[in-house]
């Protein structure tokens, strides 16, 4: 596809064939401010700000506005391959409450999940930035994260989540010439799920075998997916709630195509381990513990801790567990304990946990495989990037974390029934006309060594 000019330099072609940025909206990264503790439980204000990743920035033609994408196709004209398409279109500036009803407000950022303007937006997914050009990288390893959060507006099929991802720093600008934009723009995102529903990767358009979508008029598929390791600390509504690490077996961001992607019947061939090892306390069979009323009341604000426990209690050592608690009105909430049978009880997430869940509820261990920990650990000392956003489900209706799940087993098997919504709910056309003012509110977030952060 490259033709004449691959005659050219490398840096013409870098120049030439490069993911551009439009001027028809100014982009101002709305400012969200953290604090960094100490050991002794001093803790300091640290500006930051976020952005709103590339995929739900307007794309439209190189000096105009002609969109180089539409719903969920792209223009054949401005498209016909994916280096041609990253020449002719620009990703744009956000309005960032009118257009995705995100608003942040000093160390609070809120996620509304329909916004209508001109056109109608579902959901958003952010990034905190360290500045204007690059993400903010965590190593999590022998420190604790903290955050705060209200879920009391989200229902049945909403995810309000906080995780993180062994994504590039700089968005890959500085590894691949192709792209122009890079994290100012919100570029390069990856996941444990090998993501094909990105329009731009690794700054070329991923416009080859695009399927749109036949549920979501917003999305569709390319033959590339964007894979690397994540860390879910955080994927809940007002029912259920779950974190769980996902490894893969390549390190950083990486591109996939075919059976590394394991899209489908492939799930478990690819690259990434796509179902993780969580913890669910519903799906654990303490169904008292979480939700409006419950141990953890989510009709009211609480907060979330997660400390990476290493085996020498230090940074440089091995991860070997990953503990969570909670404080709500002052009060300290340790973990729900497991009470599956014939299980040992357990109250955090270690490679023993993990064996034991997936043997006693007959599931792939694709997490073992994967390298488990040991494989998670590795990812964070690369840093790891903080994303927070809002969705809804057109795969599985979000029954995986909130309902019965898989729906071809019996709710009364083991590990199936997750949370106490109907195996009907969460279908996202009913969501969004049905809750469409749903949002989610984090907070206070917090980040240091283990016990100086609540």
């Amino acid at each position: 596809m490259f033709q004449a000019t691959a005659l050219f330099s490398f840096t013409l072609l870098a120049l030439t064939y490069a993911q551009q940025i439009g001027t028809n909206v100014a982009e101002n990264h709305p400012s969200l401010s953290i604090s960094t503790c100490t050991s002794g439980g001093s803790c300091t204000t640290a500006a930051g700000s976020i952005v709103i990743d590339a995929n739900w920035r307007w794309t439209h033609n190189v000096g105009g506005s002609t969109n180089c994408y539409t719903g969920n196709t792209w223009d054949e004209s401005l498209c016909p391959d994916p280096e041609t398409c990253a020449t002719n279109c620009a990703v744009d500036g956000a309005d960032y409450t009118g257009t995705y009803g995100i608003t942040a407000n000093g160390n609070s950022l809120t996620l509304k999940f329909v916004t209508q303007s001109q056109q109608k937006n579902v959901g958003s997914r952010v990034y905190l930035m360290e500045d204007d050009d690059t993400y903010r990288e965590f190593k999590l390893k022998n420190n604790e994260f903290t955050f705060d959060v209200d879920v009391s507006q989200l229902g049945c099929g909403l995810n309000g989540a906080l995780y993180f991802v062994n994504m590039d720093a700089d968005g890959g600008k500085s590894r691949f010439a192709t792209n122009g934009a890079g994290a100012r723009y919100g570029t390069g995102y990856c996941d444990s799920q090998c993501a094909q529903d990105i329009k731009f990767i690794d700054g070329l358009a991923n416009v080859i075998d695009w399927t749109p979508s036949t549920s979501d008029p917003n999305s569709g598929t390319g033959s590339v997916g964007s894979c690397c390791a994540e860390m879910d600390i955080w994927e809940a509504n007002s029912v259920s709630a779950a974190f769980t690490p996902h490894v893969c077996t390549v390190s950083g961001q990486t591109s996939c195509t075919g059976t590394d992607c394991g899209a489908g019947d492939e799930r478990y061939d690819g690259v990434c381990d796509k179902d993780g090892c969580d913890f669910n306390s519903f799906r654990m069979g303490d169904t008292s513990f979480f939700g409006a009323g419950k141990t953890v009341d989510t009709s009211r604000p609480f907060t979330v801790v997660t400390q990476f426990v290493t085996n020498n209690n230090s940074t440089s050592g091995a991860l070997v567990e990953i503990r969570r608690l909670y404080v709500q009105n002052g009060q300290v909430i340790q973990n729900s304990k497991t009470s599956i049978a014939g299980m040992d009880t357990f109250d955090s997430v270690t490679d023993e946990f993990c064996n034991a869940q997936k043997e006693a509820f007959d599931d792939v261990n694709s997490f073992e495989d994967r390298g488990g920990l040991g494989a998670m650990s590795d990812a964070m000392d690369d840093g790891m990037v903080l994303v927070m956003s809002l969705w809804d489900d057109h795969a599985a209706n979000m029954l995986w974390l909130d309902s019965d799940y898989p729906t071809d087993r019996p709710a009364s098997q083991a590990g199936v029934s997750r949370g106490t919504c109907a195996p009907s709910s969460g279908v996202p056309a009913d969501v969004e006309n049905q809750a469409p003012n749903s949002q989610v509110v984090f907070s206070n977030i917090k980040f240091g060594p283990i016990g100086s952060t609540f």
